[in-house]
């Protein structure tokens, strides 16, 4: 299967498996991209950048096949040190990057002297054409439907895809919702050239996270997440439980500040839950597609079974067609 994604990252399926706090590491990262997809480690899942240094190294040699690094900006009081994680990057000699958030001109000088390939997370139009003409390789499109923070405006991928598709020259990877090979065939037919998924990678063999958060995950139906952060304008998608409900029961009052539930969500919080695996413990972020997640297979299992399934709804697309003029 080619794609203009597929040529530009030099990988066998289009599919992406996004940066994810805590999941994206060496050991899914590099499964996914022997399996043929591009695998991404997060680069501020590592403390610091010359962790990250490690991290790259030991993903390297755990596949000779392109990988990417996620780096998000967000603002906060007390900034990561970016440009060295940057740095990080590029002397490592990763040649693709994921960029989410802000991105900093001296952060795209950086790859771009080193002609870095930059993947950049956008949840609108207006924004992808902002990182387009600031010199982004491709776009990654992030509908309603994602995990994280799909952004403000509620637009779900159906009409995001297709309005980025019918704006953009970049190649475009459509992003929220994504689980399966009808997925695949449904984003290229709106006009994405692949596909990123992170929950269902969360739900996989090679996943650095407990069995159980991954068995909930498979129990779990559509109906099973709840938006947080909405009163402070900054909305998370995570997975239905007993802290979600908490946060989202003490936003509603009257009168919040984020020092209120900033107990409930911190990152130390979250990685404990997916290392300890009781499900209630903490924030686990996942989109809605866990309502088409319903086995935990091997990232080589789960990009094959993709291929099959999208194959085999463009056949039955082509055979309806084809049917359709005999008539």
């Amino acid at each position: 299967m080619k794609t203009r994604l597929t040529e530009l990252l030099g990988i066998k399926y289009p599919v992406v498996q996004g940066g994810m706090m805590w999941v994206g590491r060496a050991e899914l990262a590099s499964a996914v991209s022997n399996a043929g997809g591009l695998g991404t480690l997060t680069a501020l899942t590592q403390p610091t950048p010359d962790a990250l240094r490690t991290e790259i190294r030991r993903c390297r040699a755990m596949t000779k096949e392109p990988f990417a690094v996620n780096l998000t900006i967000l603002p906060t009081v007390s900034p990561p040190p970016y440009e060295e994680y940057a740095r990080a990057i590029v002397d490592e000699g990763v040649t693709i990057v994921e960029t989410a958030g802000s991105h900093p001109p001296k952060i795209t000088e950086i790859f771009k002297e080193r002609d870095v390939k930059i993947i950049h997370k956008c949840t609108s139009v207006r924004h992808a054409l902002s990182a387009e003409k600031r010199g982004a390789d491709a776009i990654s499109i992030d509908g309603f439907e994602c995990a994280g923070h799909p952004g403000e405006e509620d637009i779900p991928g159906l009409i995001l895809i297709r309005a980025a598709a019918q704006r953009l020259q970049v190649p475009i990877v459509a992003s929220g919702g994504f689980a399966d090979g009808d997925g695949l065939a449904a984003a290229l037919a709106l006009g994405a050239h692949g596909i990123n998924m992170g929950t269902r990678f969360m739900v996989t063999e090679e996943a650095p996270i407990h069995d159980d958060i991954k068995q909930r995950l498979v129990e779990a139906t559509e109906r099973d997440t709840k938006l947080i952060f909405r009163t402070f304008r900054n909305t998370g998608r995570v997975l239905r439980n007993s802290v979600s409900e908490e946060v989202v029961a003490i936003e509603s009052r009257p009168g919040t500040v984020f020092d209120d539930i900033r107990p409930l969500v911190t990152g130390a919080r979250g990685l404990k839950t997916l290392l300890d695996g009781d499900p209630e413990s903490g924030l686990i972020w996942a989109g809605l597609c866990i309502g088409l997640i319903s086995d935990i297979p091997s990232c080589a299992e789960l990009l094959q079974r993709i291929d099959r399934q999208c194959r085999a709804r463009f056949a039955a697309l082509a055979r309806a067609m084809h049917q359709s003029e005999l008539a």
